[in-house]
């Protein structure tokens, strides 16, 4: 092929001579023809590539040692290409990892790392397959994509429940994703449902209770994981079929760790770790990882956001230096990274901000909201029949310590697993001395990350939007003068941080020009309860009333929560305020009555108030508009609508969007 392309392009080369010398339309003849076919000979020399990928499932497949499961497709597919044994989606749930994707960038840097939020896209960026489809590829998205980020013109040949690359154009090199949605989260929990796995045998992670509905859902996971090795292998004979299978790479991985709670949505090990399974046909065996070998299994540490660079490598094109991520293949392939890294922010409904980082065998999960437990009332996460009765076990005082983790708040400021001797994560080395070296330069591998991209997720949410105005988060954050991260880390680090010796600091940093240094402070002091409101009782009453809505509903939650009688009378009615849609924007109400349903009985004074605040009102994008509901739903007692938030129920029609 290489030597018919010289013969041919030759041949155009000797046309072009000829036609030149005869007239100037002939010229024009010439250069479009000669154009026309070394784009044709150069695109015969670049690989299909085709992207399996599900939904809501980790490495719980043959290939990757589990004895249980049953996917015969991809573990022939590891059997004859590689699999990765360190993948993370770095984030936990569809939305963030999609985002990390498409851009190749970390959500936490672009202000996509919310689920579900919308975020303008960094200027002078690009989607991945734009580069794609500018290099002569014909993209399809088979079929969702739900990116927390706006999307602009042409990022795909076609984005459908029927796009497929049987639509391209003869000789066009292809990159087609189809992703199946069998083994998403709310399927795990459907009923009535057809048993391929025996309950009875499953293994029942350590941080979850052993009771026939823990079992059942496990089960069935583990069927829907089935279903989507069929899905994956029925594609590949498709390929197989069309005579493809030695000009096309394949990559299959899952969009985040399983669906079921405490892994779906939560940054450690398990609600990250993916499998990542990928084979380069001996043609294009070249463009593989430099450890590339059948049936191998990789150390390498790669994430979601080595994705996009690792794409644009293979078919020759070096990944521009905005990208975050290492390209793991290809001409540009890097050298192997010492850690890969995760975040939560909001999760629906329920603020928080964490960070996590892994070595491959260590896994630090930084979390700058200690005060709020890992198990926050997500209205979709309890449909499934674990949540309620995991929940139950801990009310009725039958949890064991590992089971009890997850309910429990506060949580810890820092933890550390080893995976080794802990793969279900629920032994916090944290504390332990002889760990103290491993915990610093975790620690500082999380430190550097969050500098180097300059996390605007340090920033509440809506504070976040008014500093972009007129920009982009991600081109705010890289202004100094609009975005101090350094001190806006140091100030985040020291409140969480939990120490005794940060409360002067904290006191003295309410008078802070900066927004987002006063909210820290606020939110140090509430996360040391009662004793740090005493400590900066005053600082608090006058941040109740502070410019920014951020500080003011920090401060006045804590005031209601650990003040006195009269602290609560006046904080309450402020509270309701900011809750109410009518009177201030999506994010305030949001913060606001997640501070509310925090307090408990506390709130029983405002209980009426509540009732009549809007559930609907002005929002920047729909992405944002079902959440203040489902929050006064779990306030007022009543059933949450779904689909107001951009979710489906359990049926939704195939090419539809899932969370």
């Amino acid at each position: 092929m290489k030597l018919l392309s010289i013969v041919l392009s030759s041949f155009a080369i000797a046309s072009l001579r000829s036609l030149l010398r005869s007239s100037t339309r002939s010229a024009v003849l010439a250069v479009s023809l000669c154009s026309a076919l070394v784009s044709s000979f150069a695109a015969e020399q670049r690989p299909n590539i085709l992207w399996l990928t599900s939904e809501d499932h980790g490495p719980h497949m043959g290939c990757y040692g589990d004895t249980y499961a049953t996917t015969p497709n991809i573990d022939a597919l590891a059997a004859k290409g590689m699999l990765f044994k360190h993948a993370w989606s770095c984030g936990p749930v569809c939305a963030a990892a999609r985002t990390t994707i498409i851009m190749g960038m970390y959500p936490p840097s672009t202000g996509g790392e919310h689920m579900r939020s919308m975020a303008a896209i960094p200027k002078g960026t690009k989607m991945y397959p734009q580069f794609l489809r500018e290099a002569g590829y014909y993209c399809t998205n088979n079929s969702k994509e739900d990116y927390n980020l706006t999307k602009p013109e042409g990022v795909w040949d076609e984005s459908s429940g029927k796009a497929t690359w049987r639509n391209r154009k003869d000789g066009q090199p292809f990159f087609a994703i189809f992703n199946e949605q069998c083994s998403h989260e709310s399927q795990l929990r459907k009923r009535p449902h057809e048993a391929i796995h025996d309950p009875a045998k499953v293994r029942v992670p350590a941080y979850h209770p052993d009771t026939p509905e823990v079992r059942q859902d496990w089960a069935q996971y583990y069927d829907k994981v089935t279903e989507a090795d069929a899905s994956a292998g029925k594609r590949l004979k498709e390929l197989e079929e069309a005579g493809l299978a030695a000009d096309t790479i394949v990559f299959y991985y899952a969009d985040h760790g399983s669906g079921m709670p405490r892994n779906k949505r939560w940054p450690c090990n398990s609600g990250l770790q993916v499998p990542m399974v990928v084979y380069f046909p001996p043609k294009w065996k070249h463009l593989a990882p430099k450890e590339y070998a059948a049936g191998a299994k990789s150390d390498r540490l790669v994430s979601f956001v080595d994705l996009a660079p690792t794409l644009l490598s293979i078919i020759g094109v070096q990944p521009p230096e905005w990208m975050q991520g290492h390209a793991f293949a290809g001409k540009f392939q890097t050298e192997p990274q010492p850690f890969i890294y995760g975040f939560r922010g909001r999760m629906d409904e329920r603020y928080d901000c964490v960070r996590s980082v892994t070595d491959g065998r260590f896994v630090y999960v930084r979390n700058y909201m200690p005060h709020l437990s890992q198990a926050q009332h997500v209205s979709y996460q309890f449909e499934t029949p674990t949540t309620r009765v995991w929940r139950k076990t801990f009310d009725d005082g039958k949890a064991t310590p590992e089971q009890s983790i997850f309910w429990q708040e506060p949580k810890a400021a820092e933890e550390l697993y080893d995976l080794q001797s802990d793969p279900d994560e629920v032994h916090n080395l944290a504390a332990k001395p002889e760990h103290a070296e491993t915990l610093a330069k975790m620690r500082a591998a999380q430190e550097n990350l969050a500098l180097k991209i300059r996390d605007v997720g340090l920033l509440p949410e809506g504070e976040m939007h008014q500093r972009a105005e007129g920009t982009t988060p991600y081109d705010m954050g890289h202004d100094d003068k609009l975005y101090p991260v350094a001190r806006i880390l140091k100030a985040a680090g020291s409140a969480s941080s939990m120490k005794a010796d940060a409360i002067a600091d904290l006191k003295a940093a309410f008078s802070d020009k900066d927004n987002a240094i006063r909210y820290w402070s606020a939110m140090g002091i509430l996360m040391r309860g009662k004793d740090g409101l005493a400590a900066a009782h005053d600082e608090m009453v006058k941040a109740a009333s502070d410019s920014s809505t951020y500080v003011q509903v920090v401060a006045n939650w804590s005031l209601a929560k650990h003040g006195s009688d009269a602290d609560r009378a006046a904080a309450l009615p402020r509270l309701v305020n900011l809750a109410n849609w009518s009177q201030h924007n999506v994010f305030t109400t949001i913060s606001a009555l997640n501070a509310i349903g925090d307090l408990g009985d506390k709130a029983k004074l405002i209980a009426e108030e509540l009732k009549k605040l809007p559930a609907k009102g002005e929002s920047p994008d729909g992405r944002f508009a079902g959440y203040a509901a489902r929050l006064l739903a779990d306030l007022n007692g009543t059933k949450p609508a779904f689909e107001d938030a951009g979710e489906p129920p359990a049926k939704k029609k195939k090419g539809k969007g899932k969370k």
